[in-house]
């Protein structure tokens, strides 16, 4: 399996989103791993893509990414409206599900880094199930709360001396993709995945959406139903706001296309 050394990008409301499908994901970290190459990835959906709008400082984070995932079908729909026919949906917990199952041939090393307490363990417990022989060498759940100087060094010490390939992140947006840019010069892993609530679906403490839902770009409609304290007020906002502003970047891209 081989990946391209560049994978292109395209533009969606101003954020950078590799336009790929999941072999491309793969390979491409596969790679990253054999030549020990140091990259964090950015799993993006129409959320992140709306934070970066507001927040100069996040949008810089993707661009430094080595990799965009295109997280959500909206993402999808757009980048192959703009040109990019063959962008399929790399979503976080199917990466997770890709890699895994793939890493006991290959030798990979993994560190879960995210969730609340217990979480990365139970975590660690289903994917030994579902993926027998899988080398996973640490856990950590860090506080809620903003961590002192101390207690950081305490996580980066922990999370390199169990040498992980991969650490993957799972403390939700854009916080994981903060703490990941933060840290990518101190963690000696060549790989750091911010995956989010993959923890709690592989994990199996939340249900994921129908696989309808999922293909049809309604996977925010099932967690706003079991989640609506928490995801309420984000969605009334972002849902439509993205809807608009998609809108004219299309028909933007279509005038400008007739013109030429």
């Amino acid at each position: 399996m081989s990946a391209p050394a560049f994978l292109p990008r395209v533009d969606i409301l101003g954020v950078g989103v590799s336009a790929i499908d999941m072999k491309d994901a793969v390979a491409t970290i596969d790679r990253w791993i054999r030549q020990r190459q140091k990259h964090f990835v950015c799993i993006t959906g129409v959320h992140g893509v709306m934070e970066c709008r507001r927040d100069s400082d996040l949008r810089g984070i993707h661009r430094a990414a080595g990799m965009v995932t295109p997280d959500g079908m909206p993402l999808v729909w757009m980048a192959r409206r703009l040109g990019f026919d063959r962008v399929t949906r790399v979503y976080g917990p199917d990466l997770m599900r890709e890699v895994s199952r793939l890493s006991p041939e290959r030798g990979y090393r993994h560190f879960y880094f995210g969730g609340g307490p217990g979480l990365a363990e139970a975590l660690q417990a289903r994917l030994r199930q579902t993926c027998p022989g899988i080398d996973v060498v640490g856990t950590l759940s860090p506080p809620f709360r903003p961590v002192t100087d101390e207690e950081d060094d305490a996580i980066v010490e922990a999370i390199n001396a169990a040498k992980p390939d991969i650490v993957w992140v799972g403390l939700s947006t854009p916080k994981q993709e903060r703490w990941m840019s933060a840290h990518r010069e101190r963690i000696d892993a060549p790989v750091m995945i911010g995956v989010g609530a993959a923890f709690d679906f592989l994990a199996g403490t939340k249900r994921q959406a129908p696989l309808w839902m999922q293909r049809n770009g309604l996977e925010w409609a099932f967690r706003l139903i079991t989640e609506p304290r928490r995801l309420g007020r984000r969605y009334a906002t972002i849902v439509p706001h993205f809807l608009v502003l998609a809108g004219a970047q299309l028909a933007f891209a279509r005038s400008k296309a007739a013109r030429t």
